[in-house]
Formats: C-alpha cells, sequence, structure tokens
C-alpha cells in the first residue's frame, strides 16, 4: 500500500491545531480529516528522543507499521505520529502494538486482525 506523507509545516501545524490527539506510553497520535480519499502520514520525532541515528530508526519503525497495518485505517484522514523518549529501543512489535491502540481510541481501526486471519 502506498502512503502519501505530510511534508510542509503548514499541513502539520493544521492537523496540530484542527484535529484531534490521544496519546500512550509511546507516541502521540493526531487526526484530522483531510476530505481526500487516501490517508497522508506525517512524523515526528523530536531530537528529545535520540540522536540522528535513533530518530531514524523511529520513524522507519513507524513508516513500516503504517505500510503493512495501514489498510486497518478508515480512509480520508491526515494522522501524524509523534514520537516520545519512551521510543527509544523499542521492538516493532511494541510500535505496531502502540499505533494500533491509538487507532482504536479514534474509533478509526476498520476491522481487527483476528477477522483479517480467518
Amino acid at each position: 500500500m502506498k502512503i502519501l506523507h505530510l511534508k510542509k509545516n503548514s499541513e502539520f501545524q493544521a492537523v496540530y491545531k484542527n484535529g484531534r490527539s490521544f496519546a500512550n506510553r509511546y507516541f502521540i497520535m493526531y487526526i484530522y480529516k483531510n476530505g481526500l480519499s487516501e490517508n497522508r502520514l506525517g512524523i515526528s520525532v523530536s531530537k528529545k528522543v535520540g540522536n540522528s541515528v535513533i530518530r531514524h530508526r523511529v520513524t522507519r519503525l513507524v513508516r513500516e507499521v503504517f505500510r503493512l497495518k495501514g489498510h486497518l485505517f478508515n480512509s480520508g484522514l491526515d494522522i501524524v505520529v509523534t514520537a516520545r523518549i519512551g521510543t527509544v529501543g523499542i521492538k516493532y512489535s511494541d510500535a505496531e502494538a502502540a499505533i494500533l491502540h491509538l487507532g482504536k481510541l479514534h474509533h478509526i481501526v476498520c476491522h481487527s486482525e483476528r477477522s483479517e486471519e480467518s
């Protein structure tokens, strides 16, 4: 599944200002309806999280979760995922669980994994 990305600061600011947010131990997820038929993903990892190697690894993990599990999310959304300091050394399975948990809190996950596997 191809992932569209938020790139401009103004796009991120619109999601922060107008969107809803939920957080857990690892991430903060902001959601805003974009009026398109596809989701757009923005990833924000602060320098507080770690050096560039760690920040880029967290970014790749989040991107991979959305590449593999993006079909579970409702479409037409701008999604900004902000990494928290606790993401240092996170495993893929923990990142996946945390992002899907936030999607369920936002009520934007279409269906569960179990129905997909059956």
